[in-house]
């Protein structure tokens, strides 16, 4: 009987020590689950983290070192003693070797992927507290998101900055809108509380993304559910009368189930600027439903309503004299948006990966646009138009990748059908003109008669986008890497023109090939070199714009349908580095990119634009970032570009008349030589949970036309011609509270965000101005933590 007593006591032992144990791998700052990570003991893998983020692990030797690797993280060595139930790994942002892209549409290490690209953290996201996207994406090497105020942007991107069509905004991977509906505005559409990350893409990514994605694609990637419950609320104010509440709130409802939300209401009255007062509501959702360990579908849900009252362009009288006020107050963009997906994802064998994605997307756009005056001095009257831009779209997107053994190749295909039925209509308002006393400019513009009846474009189209891709990767060598390419899009209307009553189908069709390498010379320096080809149709609402009467009398054409798409051709060299031991990061590329039809505006005698695509283009530069972290308390980022972009064969008139009938070899305007945006970010030990950041954003002076006759190079801090502002951000966490103050424009520099002029000797230039120095200060409050402390 004492034996028997013996062995049964043994086997629970056994059993008891046999146990598994959970223990939860999180993000640091979004808590989000780590899905794939790695505990090692003795170089030898023992557990992988499971689509909960969760290690099970039987027992753990209290003496011996446990060490925790994850791409994009920074290792962490434990002993078993050590071990929590919840351990958390911090971003390894500055280590370009483990920063996970998606330029492929799928993650893959930054050293084999050979574009330039640039991923923005959610510890840069966290820091920063932008009040808008243009506080964030200007961080990026090489690009310029111009702040028209209340979230309105314009992009640079490879391209002088301005509301050009070929730049791709994307949420997931998904365009925000179909392509032939862009708008230079499109990311007021989105909700940066939703936020964990963003990814930017320099250079064509037409042979995945497709098209539009020329001089770059914005990826904006939203928040998933945490591994643990999390809410927090938060505040933000100014003192130029804007206000935001915000708030996130998710976690993981059961073994199967998780969901993440997060949303703000802003508003602004009153304040540096007239007629600049804005509301915007915005809410994203995301439900995750793990079906098996290898298969997930998941769905999310945006929604955001934004009305804008806005000011335009200023002359120089308002701009010098900083009263900033608007010669118009009836000028306003209103935009509410709607996006729902439903993706399936599943992890086959071969290390296959495939999704299927359906969405359904709703917008509209009507606007009274500053931009749309038009003026001929010294004339006492004017003209302007009100205009509605509305789309639904119904689509279905997917992708399959798989690995072979032969040459450790991966091949990735993909298709996209969307359909987007889009109605469009502008009308002609007249004003009347006050005129300053030189008569040069106006002071003040009032409406005299609205004419809903006079259309300048009046159309409903269906639209079809179908695309497939395919892009095969190879190993032929352990250092070298080859990826190849292509994607074919057509994209096509069905219109009714309702000005001239006439019918048809347009479409364009284009294959966009690249190819391109990654060297590892060693694990701290690899190189790269990429051939693409981007192309980009004109949008439908510039297609079926009526043409200036001139125009019409000289090409015979009342529209422009003739209008081909624009292609460029991309060539580029880069590389990164490791340097001193891991403490100095580099980042660099050069590239050469020719353009073909590219779609420009022209600015005419009395202000309004007419579109040309004819001729070509060249847009050549380097793009470089620096990042170098001598401990854990300090970091020092610097990213900047030297580029020019030149009309090579652009022809302005065709008229004999005409003095000026061609830009060739001249700069394009707002093309700045010089980009930077430098940042010193200091986190104290001896103060935990304190931080303090000076950023310097930099933009060198600019041609404000397309005859190089008139600069942009007012001086900024430091007496620098062009743009040269500081900022100053502050915060502190303690506890289940975090407190911060960004100060923006500190030395309180008058500036421009863009200035333009026509090519006539008689045009005067016009301003948008940049916000005075602005203090912005808030509050965030973890709720669960909150409780937790009590």
């Amino acid at each position: 009987m004492k034996a028997i007593i013996i062995a049964l006591f043994c086997l629970l032992s056994i059993a008891s020590n046999a146990q598994q144990r959970t223990y939860k791998l999180l993000n640091s700052i979004t808590q989000e689950p780590i899905i794939g990570a790695s505990l090692i003991q003795s170089n030898k893998i023992i557990a992988l983290s499971n689509e909960r983020g969760e290690f099970l692990v039987n027992s753990l030797q209290p003496t011996d070192e446990y060490v925790i690797s994850s791409l994009g993280f920074q290792t962490l060595t434990l002993k078993g003693t050590d071990f929590n139930s919840i351990i958390q790994l911090d971003e390894a942002s500055l280590d370009l070797a483990t920063v996970v892209v998606t330029a492929s549409r799928q993650a893959a290490v930054r050293t084999e992927t050979p574009v330039a690209i640039h991923k923005i953290s959610a510890t840069l996201l966290q820091d920063t507290k932008a009040i808008q996207l243009t506080e964030i994406i200007n961080k990026v090497p090489g690009v310029v998101m111009l702040n028209y105020n209340n979230e309105q942007h314009a992009m640079g991107i490879r391209q002088p900055f301005g509301t050009s069509p070929y730049f791709l905004y994307m949420e997931d991977g998904l365009p925000l809108r179909p392509l032939g509906v862009f708008n230079h505005n499109a990311l007021i559409e989105t909700n940066i509380q939703g936020l964990n990350s963003v990814e930017v893409i320099k250079g064509p990514a037409s042979s995945l993304y497709g098209p539009e994605a020329v001089g770059g694609a914005i990826n904006l990637i939203s928040k998933m559910a945490p591994g643990t419950p999390t809410a927090s609320i938060g505040f933000q104010a100014d003192e130029w009368g804007y206000a935001r509440s915000q708030f996130t709130a998710g976690g993981q409802l059961s073994k199967k189930w998780s969901l993440m939300t997060g949303g703000y209401i802003a508003r602004q009255k009153n304040a540096w600027a007239s007629n600049s007062d804005f509301d915007k509501s915005s809410i994203n959702v995301r439900l995750d439903y793990q079906i098996t360990p290898n298969t997930k579908l998941w769905s999310s849900f945006a929604y955001n309503d934004y009305f804008s009252q806005t000011g335009g362009n200023i002359d120089s009288i308002g701009f010098y004299s900083r009263t900033y006020k608007s010669p118009a107050d009836f000028t306003y963009r209103s935009s509410f948006s709607s996006r729902s997906r439903i993706t399936l994802e599943h992890k086959g064998a071969n290390h296959s990966f495939s999704s299927l994605t359906a969405f359904y997307r709703e917008n509209s756009l009507g606007q009274n646009p500053a931009y749309s005056i038009a003026w001929t001095a010294p004339s006492t009257t004017a003209s302007g138009q009100i205009n509605s831009n509305d789309f639904t779209s119904l689509g279905i997107m997917g992708q399959h990748s798989r690995q072979f053994t032969w040459l450790n190749a991966k091949l990735i295909t993909g298709f996209l059908l969307d359909r987007s039925p889009n109605t469009y209509w502008a009308y002609r308002i007249n004003l009347n003109a006050t005129l300053r006393p030189d008569k040069k400019s106006v002071e003040k513009y009032e409406i005299a008669f609205i004419l809903p009846n006079s259309y300048l474009a009046n159309y409903q189209a269906v639209i079809w986008n179908k695309a497939v891709y395919a892009q095969w990767d190879l190993h032929p060598i352990e250092q070298l890497r080859i990826s190849l390419g292509g994607r074919f899009d057509d994209m096509s209307f069905d219109y009714s023109n309702y000005i001239d009553q006439s019918t048809g189908t347009k479409t364009y069709a284009q294959f966009s090939p690249k190819i391109g390498m990654t060297y590892e010379a060693s694990q701290a320096v690899g190189f790269y070199a990429n051939y693409s080809k981007g192309f980009s149709p004109p949008a439908l609402s510039a297609v079926f714009r009526a043409r200036p009467a001139a125009q019409a009398i000289a090409t015979g054409e009342k529209f422009y349908l003739s209008i081909d798409p624009a292609v460029f051709d991309n060539y580029e060299v880069g590389g990164w580095a490791s340097l001193f031991q891991s403490k100095v990061f580099l980042d660099y590329s050069i590239y050469r990119m020719n353009g073909q039809n590219e779609l420009l505006g022209i600015r005419q005698p009395d202000n309004s634009t007419d579109y040309q695509s004819a001729g070509k283009t060249l847009h050549e530069g380097i793009e470089y970032a620096i990042s170098y972290r001598p401990d854990n308390q300090w970091n020092f980022r610097f990213g900047g570009t030297n580029a020019r972009h030149m009309f090579v064969d652009f022809v302005l008139s065709q008229k004999a008349s005409d003095a000026l009938k061609n830009v060739n070899n001249k700069e394009m305007p707002q093309a700045p030589h010089f980009v930077a945006n430098v940042e010193i970010t200091y986190k104290p030990n001896w103060v935990k949970g304190a931080r303090l950041a000076l950023e310097w954003q930099r933009i060198s002076s600019w041609y404000q036309n397309q005859v190089n006759t008139v600069s942009y190079a007012e001086p900024g801090f430091g007496g620098l011609p062009g743009v040269s502002v500081l900022n100053l951000r502050l915060g502190y966490q303690w506890k289940a509270y975090q407190v911060f103050m960004n100060v923006m424009n500190l030395s309180n520099e008058l500036y421009a965000n863009s200035a333009s002029r026509g090519n006539n000797a008689t045009d005067k230039s016009t301003f948008t101005p940049a916000a005075p120095r602005t203090i912005n200060v808030g509050l965030q409050v973890d709720v669960f933590q909150l409780f937790k402390s009590k």
